[in-house]
């Protein structure tokens, strides 16, 4: 055979293996892969896998050279896309791709798959999120686990459950069975915070504690999440439920910043067996140090959102001890601050204003999201092309609005399955920023998150164009879903 028949031979079968992938789909499987200094280097171009996505390839812009080059990714034992071959300073787009697609179809044809991404580092077998042990009491497991695992609607759920959970479970020894059983919502909050991290294009390494150490270039600070959970016992185990507007307000100003309160000053006072808090520790000394925080305290029922949609006007009043009043003057708003002295429900009282305790100067900023849910992690699916046959997923809610006159965000009602529907994991994140801190967290290092300070006695606010202030998910499907089956042995 002459040599322009092998050639031409060679890019048939290349063409043949291989085929562009959606960029949204192969952001979920490359999640864990890409690392912080590669994108201040090169920028991704186009995005290819083989026919059963067993073998991912990325072709890639040199920002320095100017010149292209590809990065072939394989999965290792436990299921994480790895990168097995690079090759770099390609004349053209064109050429790049077209000699990423000629090495994967020679893998595909000469190698075993199942070992290009073996590097060692693995453990011996899979842990995987999503399975019970056989012999499970169904009894025994979270109803938001079962949900999750159990309802069809949730298949692009369990499908971002299962691209994640590898990157985190060798790590930690109790997450699989927290997850499943008592500690459900705080173990997602921990899953979301870490793909959030990665999408804001920090490498992020697993602590014991705290949480997270998150660094790229110029950056480097760690994270302890918590949460404000139910509470079993005391005041604020008798639940409010507010109807009137006066008892929103109420609501707002007084139950919610005291569950907030409760959680961040735990963290804030809690010491090891040494006696070091949180940021005295060797992983964090001398960093930025931050607490992320989301709201569980009251699940989804008769048909209500959960808490987390619309508590968090509750948590900058209590972060900074302070509200504002609004009122419309000569046709413009105005916004009037006033300080908190305390938060007050029942027989229990809080002082105002966290970042003005003792010890809270070591506290950088407090991140919040309301999105650490199954929701996103349905709505993420389906953007990488998961959905449901049968299924449509719709979303509304309020975006940030950028009006100095708006005293509510922008409505906004989208279908999820839309082409043109574009979500990131990191659209809900806000950083309140400590005015005291001792180390202050630069705003370059969350880029795209809503970023707030106060300065002044005044809340200033910045905000990406598009920012979710809140939404809320509806599955629409158009058959039975049955009722719950037991969970797999």
């Amino acid at each position: 055979m002459g040599e322009a028949k092998k050639r031409a031979r060679g890019r048939a079968e290349a063409f043949a293996a291989t085929a562009p992938i959606d960029r949204r789909r192969f952001n979920l499987f490359a999640i864990g892969t890409r690392m912080s200094l590669i994108a201040h280097l090169a920028e991704e171009v186009s995005w290819w896998a083989t026919v059963d996505e067993a073998l991912l390839g990325v072709v890639l812009l040199d920002k320095i050279d100017d010149d292209f080059g590809w990065l072939i990714l394989a999965r290792d034992p436990i299921g994480r896309f790895r990168a097995i071959a690079v090759n770099s300073s390609l004349p053209s787009q064109f050429q790049a791709e077209e000699a990423l697609r000629i090495e994967v179809a020679r893998m595909v044809r000469e190698e075993n798959i199942g070992e290009l991404g073996n590097q060692g580092d693995t453990p011996n077998s899979p842990i995987d999120l999503l399975r019970v042990p056989a012999g499970t009491d169904p009894a025994s497991l979270h109803p938001y686990f079962r949900e999750l695992l159990e309802r069809p609607s949730r298949s692009p759920g369990r499908a971002v459950v299962r691209e994640i959970g590898p990157w985190l479970t060798p790590k930690d020894p109790h997450l699989v069975e927290e997850f499943q059983r008592k500690a459900f919502d705080q173990r997602l909050w921990e899953l979301y915070l870490w793909a959030a991290f990665r999408e804001f294009n920090l490498d992020v390494e697993q602590l014991e504690a705290p949480d997270f150490r998150c660094s790229a270039p110029g950056i480097d600070f760690t994270v302890e999440a918590t949460t404000a959970a139910p509470s079993t016992m005391g005041p604020l185990a008798s639940h409010p439920d507010p109807k009137t507007a006066a008892e929103i307000d109420d609501f707002l100003r007084n139950y919610m910043p005291i569950k907030y309160g409760s959680a961040l000053h735990s963290k804030l006072i809690k010491v090891n067996a040494k006696g070091l808090h949180y940021w005295e520790r060797e992983e964090s000394k001398d960093k930025p140090f931050l607490l992320a925080i989301a709201d569980f305290h009251k699940p989804a029922a008769g048909g209500e959102p959960a808490s987390l949609t619309f508590t968090q006007s509750a948590l900058w009043q209590y972060l900074y001890g302070h509200r504002v009043r609004a009122e419309m003057r000569d046709g413009a708003l105005m916004i009037i601050p006033e300080p908190i002295v305390e938060h007050e429900f029942g027989e229990k009282r809080v002082p105002s204003g966290f970042f003005d305790q003792p010890l809270a100067e070591n506290i950088s900023a407090v991140v919040f999201s309301n999105a650490g849910t199954i929701a996103k992690f349905d709505r993420m699916g389906v953007v990488a092309g998961f959905a449901e046959p049968g299924v449509q997923y719709v979303r509304f809610g309020l975006r940030y609005n950028s009006d100095a006159n708006a005293s509510m965000g922008t409505p906004f009602f989208d279908n999820v399955q839309s082409a043109d529907y574009e979500e990131w994991w990191t659209d809900e994140i806000q950083v309140f920023h400590n005015p005291r801190a001792k180390r202050g967290l630069d705003f370059f290092a969350l880029p795209g998150a809503i970023h707030h300070y106060f300065k002044d006695g005044d809340l200033h606010s910045f905000a990406p164009e598009g920012s979710v202030l809140s939404s809320y998910t509806m599955l629409i499907t158009t058959h039975d879903e049955g009722r719950l089956a037991p969970p797999p042995g």
